[in-house]
């Protein structure tokens, strides 16, 4: 007896793994977005006249739209999406700013709504330009080979230092208590992945809360300096800690672990050479 497959059957069993497609091309699109805003954002101060320029809603709103456009696009491009596509999603990043200009310049909404609501339009109008390729969106992303593959799969490390751009730009010492968010991501992301069994494991992770929980106590009773310096300490080791957990594959994804090494070690090489 021979079973026989129809075509209905299976698209119904492909269809989950497309929907899912669908869904990784837009975070993915919104990280490149994000990672825009964020790499250009320095450029446009850095320009004569560029911070009272930003100070403008509308000028901010514009120079924003094109920070998240420059990273979507580039991001597209790499996954191998043609000029048209491209395009549009571009225009949905532009079009709700421009609907919400003429209001803003009538004087009927305030430049604090102009901005969030240009984002949250943003977001809608992405799905609708997907929804018109959907077949593109949910195909499989394209993956390149060679040193362009090789770099891909370092985009954890690559949005690390995109993200951290402004450290080295504008250096700050970040507030003693963030250190407990460290060894407590590790806790809570163990816990949701379940990867928290297995002798000692829980310990470890208990015994690193700890650590920082005492760090923390010291780095708040100390002088500004001391405390400085206790506070990148704190960020270095745990890069450490990042890259330990990055070669044994526990608790963590790797490319959590990847991107949050590069992030502590940038932010702890800032500090301690702030102070």
């Amino acid at each position: 007896m021979t079973t026989h497959v129809s075509p209905q059957s299976d698209a119904g069993a492909h269809a989950p793994a497309s929907r899912w497609r669908f869904l990784g091309h837009f975070a993915e699109m919104v990280v490149a977005m994000l990672a825009g805003m964020l790499l250009l954002d320095p450029v446009w101060n850095a320009l004569p006249g560029g911070p009272a320029l930003l100070a403008r809603p509308d000028a901010g709103a514009l120079a924003m739209a094109t920070d998240m456009t420059i990273g979507m696009s580039l991001w597209m491009r790499y996954r191998g999406h043609g000029w048209a596509p491209i395009a549009e999603m571009g225009a949905a990043m532009y079009v709700p700013f421009a609907v919400l200009l003429v209001p803003y310049w009538m004087g009927l909404l305030p430049g604090d709504a102009l901005m969030i609501g240009g984002h949250v339009l943003m977001l809608p109008a992405m799905l609708l330009v997907m929804l018109r390729r959907r077949d593109e969106y949910r195909a499989a992303h394209h993956h390149p080979t060679g040193s362009r593959g090789a770099l891909a799969r370092r985009w954890p490390t690559l949005l690390g230092l995109v993200m951290t751009v402004g450290c080295w730009l504008d250096p700050a010492v970040t507030p003693a208590p963030i250190l407990l968010v460290l060894p407590g991501a590790y806790l809570a992301i163990g816990l949701l992945r379940r990867t928290l069994r297995g002798p000692g494991v829980v310990a470890l992770q208990l015994a690193g809360l700890a650590g920082y929980a005492a760090l923390t106590v010291a780095a708040l009773a100390a002088d500004p300096d001391t405390a400085r310096y206790l506070i990148g300490a704190g960020w270095l080791a745990h890069a450490a800690w990042d890259a330990a957990h990055f070669v044994t594959r526990r608790v963590v994804p790797r490319g959590y672990a990847e991107w949050c090494a590069v992030v502590d070690l940038v932010i702890g090489v800032t500090i301690i050479t702030l102070a």
